[in-house]
């Protein structure tokens, strides 16, 4: 069975939304914003136990970068941040852009990225994700 969240951060050209696919093992999410949602970047975020303190959750992330965008400097981050707190597998497709955008639009689209992704990890009904042993 698969469980759909969404979350949406910010208004106008600095919307950010979140579409998360949960599955028994390992959740598929869309993250587009901006004045074009669009696909640029793709991550796969595996959890494993941290090379320098085994009590902790790292990643392994393979990512794909679509050419001539950036999308993947804010997906990869957000992805394995997903598979930590999780400790599932993570799949993330980013997609943000606004025309001519300022230093300063793109740090508020990416700090609501980081919003929504909190917001999902803190969403009540998330709760019933358990990861698999």
């Amino acid at each position: 069975m698969i469980k759909n969240l969404s979350v949406t951060v910010g208004e106008g050209r600095y919307r950010v939304e979140l579409y998360a696919g949960i599955t028994a093992d390992g959740v598929v999410c869309q993250l587009y914003g901006g004045t074009k949602p669009h696909v640029g970047a793709v991550v796969l975020s595996l959890p494993r136990p941290s090379l320098q303190n085994s009590r902790l959750i790292s990643c392994n992330s393979s990512v794909l970068p679509r050419l001539g965008h950036k999308d993947d400097e804010i997906a990869k981050p957000l992805a394995e941040e997903l598979a930590r707190q999780l400790n599932q597998p993570v799949v993330l497709v980013a997609g943000l852009h606004i025309d001519e955008a300022t230093a300063e639009e793109i740090q508020l689209l990416c700090r609501h990225c980081r919003q929504a992704v909190e917001q999902f990890l803190n969403h009540p009904e998330r709760d019933t994700i358990t990861p698999v042993k």
